[in-house]
């Protein structure tokens, strides 16, 4: 049995005339009552009524309308489910991100924009460090990545989607706090214990830290380690350290913490969208291209 077949019948049995029906489909009349025999024969009844004046659906043919009718109902919704999937407009999208990606006001604007164009698209959303998500775009258990800085294989693209300065985060109550408003140089935090993520967490940050400190004549002492950056910053409240951040967290006021612009030239952060070069998934594209697009308009 094929769909057309079942097209055939739904067409007779709505315009109850083979002349009316052949016209509807677009063929001769002779084919189309030979197609119905054959349907009748396959489904083993008879499916119509046929006098020489009329054509009416036997007991058995309304039952099997209502089944045909359901099927290239389902027919046309696995088309629409395929068109739509190959447009990127259903399915399920994974994406990895850093924690400090959702707080520039940017990323979560362009998620909320995508979930508003493609309402039927799970974006199933796993925070993880920076190491984590180049290795989960590598074995393809996500498909599109945000993240801070990091050396990455080949086989991955990077879209550099901002920059943003490092700030110092201090304790309200340490001396540096007073009268640092414009900022300090990192070399002024030399001397003071750190808190910051452990080396093994993966973050991109780390790796800039040392850097920096390099750079400053110094190798920062880490007297406390926290794998969330609100924990750390609510360590150094607690008076533990100081802590170095993206900009973007003074968004997140906590009592007892202040922030303070690092005037070195290369305290610079960036947040970068990145995926496989051999990308397949049209909706990751077309995430891809929503989230660029929106960096770029501001």
């Amino acid at each position: 049995m094929e769909l057309r077949h079942l097209r055939y019948f739904i067409a007779v049995a709505e315009e109850l005339h083979f002349g009316r029906a052949a016209k509807v489909l677009g063929i001769s009349q002779p084919p189309l009552s030979q197609q119905i025999q054959a349907l009748e024969q396959e489904v083993g009844a008879r499916l119509f009524e046929r006098t020489n004046r009329r054509v009416e659906l036997s007991e058995a043919g309304r039952l099997f309308l209502e089944e045909a009718r359901l099927v290239l109902a389902q027919v046309d919704k696995a088309a629409d489910v395929a068109r739509r999937a190959q447009l990127g407009e259903l399915g399920e999208l994974k994406i990895g991100f850093t924690s400090s990606a959702p707080f520039n006001s940017t990323i979560p604007q362009a998620i909320f924009s995508f979930r508003q164009r493609f309402p039927a698209v799970h974006l199933n959303l796993r925070e993880m460090s920076s190491t984590m998500v180049a290795d989960a775009l590598v074995d393809e258990s996500i498909e599109v990545g945000i993240m801070r800085p990091l050396g990455l294989p080949d086989s991955l693209s990077v879209v550099e989607l901002m920059r943003e300065p490092l700030v110092a985060v201090l304790s309200s109550k340490h001396p540096l706090a007073q009268g640092s408003e414009e900022g300090l140089f990192l070399s002024a935090l030399a001397l003071e214990p750190f808190v910051f993520f452990p080396r093994s967490y993966g973050s991109g940050l780390y790796s800039q830290l040392i850097s920096l400190a390099r750079d400053a004549g110094f190798s920062p002492h880490f007297a406390q380690e926290a794998g969330e950056a609100m924990t750390i910053i609510g360590l150094v409240a607690a008076g533990l350290g100081v802590s170095v951040m993206p900009a973007s967290y003074q968004r997140m006021r906590i009592d007892g913490v202040v922030y303070r612009p690092l005037l070195d030239p290369e305290a610079v952060t960036a947040v970068w969208l990145v995926q496989r070069k051999d990308q397949k998934s049209p909706m990751a594209k077309a995430f891809v291209e929503l989230l660029t697009r929106k960096v770029e308009a501001g």
